[in-house]
């Protein structure tokens, strides 16, 4: 009996919790995240699971990497199209991963955190398939070329679905790089509960690691076919210190330490000063990642070096807050604006930044020194609470740009699977040239509710056109939605104080529940 009383007790805090954030942001963040991991399920390819639960979607790429060998069934499309694209996909893991990991309770009290964790290993499962040995990695099923000729449903493609890899004959740093970091970071996520599965992705982590920083070279300039979509335009030297970064903190083997020390000049982790993060220019996750690292006592002999990444870390931050040397645009309405193709994705992967960026300040009792002056890390926080509440719908239309969520959200949606009715309501096949006759060119409403994406957004000026084809603005992707897992869960847990950064001070769930007297939850990382 006194177990239920602590259980009610307990269910009564987190309403609390939910009713004072709706009271104090006018936003329902729970909702939202169970939203945003909805949207990964539309965006599966392979045999899809009893447990799915966008019931429209159906199995396939069912052939994907036969004419190679390799079992490539699986993994994510990554925006409206139908293509696999491994760069995209493997930084999607990563930000997924660190949500969880920064936030894991936060999802967990949300009711969430299986789901999460599903999502990512969708991910990671697939990830592996396509790393078959050392020093071999397939980047991409699927061109976009003769994908975006046709508009048919994933269960009905037609168009080729090729492999495409990178080898030591045909390098790819970054992107070997990015997978070696999304797995390293998802091992984290699964090292309590499935601790055997975390000891495969590690390796695999180790392999591509080293894959990475002995073959250099880009993965574009292998993998051609990419270019147009996912063109490598930093480089690979910011996705070998990322992959250090996350090998380090999976395992703090101060070999992933010391290179990321005795390589930040040379592989510029030290020098440039960015205002962006997202898939392709990782500088500020770095940065971020090791100005943590040295915040929580863990930099020894590389202090100084490590200080100079946190310097760039938080011209990152000040830029984001417009009190740097060289600020971020913003609309009228207050969104970060970096271009007009897809905005979005760099508004939820800074907001994430600055969100955890707040809380490793806050735990380490510091303030962010930008050129107008210090600011209090409970500022970095508001300002990616602007930020969210804006794609929610606190902005100059009042569209939400989350699918389903709130009252106005975008009805034509820059998606295949989406547009066209589901298989499972009318199986007739789609031809390749048909369904942009049928359906693509229809100016209605998607018959099939693709809830939880995160589309493009508006333009400079909050101005937004919901069309199907205006593909800048309306076309989703799955590394819009990624950041948006930690963020929202964050902010659904309201404004407490969470030290998410020194060993011993953490703010867990596990504590709570010895506390209440419930029992663990196995399932939960280790933080």
């Amino acid at each position: 009996m006194e177990k239920v009383v602590r259980m009610g007790l307990m269910g009564c805090l987190l309403l609390l919790v939910s009713l004072v954030n709706l009271a104090m942001g006018g936003h329902n963040y729970g909702d939202a995240l169970t939203k945003s991991i909805l949207f990964f399920e539309a965006q599966r390819s392979g045999y899809l699971p009893s447990s799915q639960r966008i019931k429209w979607r159906g199995h396939s790429g069912l052939s994907d990497g036969k004419t190679v060998g390799v079992n490539l069934v699986g993994g994510y499309y990554d925006a409206g199209d139908n293509v696999k694209f491994g760069l995209p996909m493997a930084f999607t893991v990563t930000m997924m991963s660190w949500s969880v990991l920064e936030y894991g309770n936060q999802i967990a009290s949300s009711g969430e955190l299986r789901n999460a964790m599903d999502a990512i290993k969708w991910g990671t499962d697939y990830l592996i398939k396509a790393h078959p040995e050392p020093h071999v990695f397939y980047g991409e099923v699927g061109d976009g070329n003769t994908d975006h000729y046709c508009w048919q449903r994933p269960e009905d493609m037609t168009t080729s679905r090729q492999a495409y890899r990178i080898d030591p004959s045909n390098p790819g740093s970054d992107l070997a790089g990015e997978t070696a970091a999304a797995l390293a970071a998802a091992s984290m996520v699964f090292r309590r509960s499935n601790p055997s599965y975390a000891k495969t992705l590690l390796s695999h982590a180790y392999q591509l690691f080293d894959f990475a920083d002995k073959y250099r070279g880009k993965y574009d300039s292998s993998i051609t076919v990419a270019q147009k979509y996912y063109r490598s335009v930093s480089g690979y030297a910011d996705e070998l210190l990322w992959g250090a970064a996350w090998l380090y903190k999976a395992t703090d083997n101060q070999y992933y330490l010391n290179y990321l020390g005795n390589n930040g000049d040379a592989l510029g982790g030290t020098g440039w000063a960015m205002t962006e993060f997202g898939w392709d220019v990782k500088y500020a996750g770095v940065q971020t990642l090791v100005a943590k690292f040295l915040m929580g006592g863990k930099a020894g002999h590389q202090a100084s070096v490590f200080g100079k990444y946190q310097e760039k870390a938080e011209f990152f931050m000040c830029s984001c807050l417009g009190k740097g040397s060289r600020n971020v645009q913003k609309t009228p309405g207050g969104l970060i604006f970096k271009q007009r193709w897809n905005n979005l994705q760099f508004v939820t992967s800074a907001s994430f930044l600055m969100t955890v960026y707040s809380d490793y300040l806050t735990s380490a009792r510091k303030t962010l020194r930008c050129p107008s002056g210090n600011v209090q890390p409970s500022q970095l926080l508001s300002f990616a609470k602007s930020q969210v509440d804006y794609i929610l719908g606190d902005n100059p239309r009042a569209t939400s740009y989350m699918v389903g969520y709130g009252n106005n959200y975008p009805q034509q949606v820059h998606h295949r699977g989406s547009s066209i009715v589901s298989i499972k309501v009318n199986p007739s096949f789609v031809t390749c040239r048909g369904g942009y006759a049928t359906w693509f060119s229809r100016k209605a409403s998607d018959p099939n509710l693709l809830v939880g994406a995160i589309v493009g957004g508006p333009d400079a000026y909050d101005n937004f056109a919901d069309e199907r084809d205006n593909y800048e603005q309306t076309e989703p992707a799955t590394y819009n939605n990624a950041p948006l897992l930690g963020l929202l869960a964050r902010l659904h847990a309201g404004h407490s104080g969470y030290n998410q950064l020194l060993p011993g001070i953490k703010c867990s769930l596990h504590r709570l529940n010895s506390y209440f007297g419930m029992n663990n939850d196995p399932s939960l990382p280790e933080l």
